[in-house]
């Protein structure tokens, strides 16, 4: 697996990756952005907009995104919101026919270890 450093910002177009969400602010870093580091073994790689179908799909697996859980200053999330996910859940969740939709400009090249571009481009909102 390729470790990427925070400073490399790069998006699976080969472009300056753009922010993905500030309001929920997400990512691993909580910078907006879709960042990848060594230190995130879950590489949230993949901008999302969030639907109700891969909400209750990634509760069911074991990610409830949905609750809030206030002890950690999450609100919980709402279809709609933009979200910074795990590359590897994207594509689980696109092999069960529930993927979100994606913004490329604003997902991590690292995602393609997990990803196809064709698959992210199929469920691209800026294709």
């Amino acid at each position: 697996m390729t470790i990427y450093s925070q400073t490399e910002q790069i998006n699976v177009l080969g472009e300056r990756l753009e922010s993905c969400c500030t309001d929920p602010m997400t990512g691993f870093y909580r910078t907006g952005c879709c960042e990848v580091g060594g230190d995130d073994v879950g590489v949230h790689a993949v901008c999302v907009v969030l639907t109700k179908d891969f909400l209750e799909y990634s509760k069911s697996v074991g990610n409830d995104l949905s609750t809030p859980m206030p002890q950690y200053g999450f609100a919980g999330l709402q279809p709609g919101n933009q979200w910074c996910l795990c590359a590897p859940r994207w594509q689980e969740a696109f092999e069960a026919g529930v993927a979100p939709q994606v913004k490329l400009a604003a997902t991590h090249l690292a995602a393609l270890e997990f990803c196809s571009l064709e698959d992210l481009r199929q469920h691209a909102l800026d294709a």
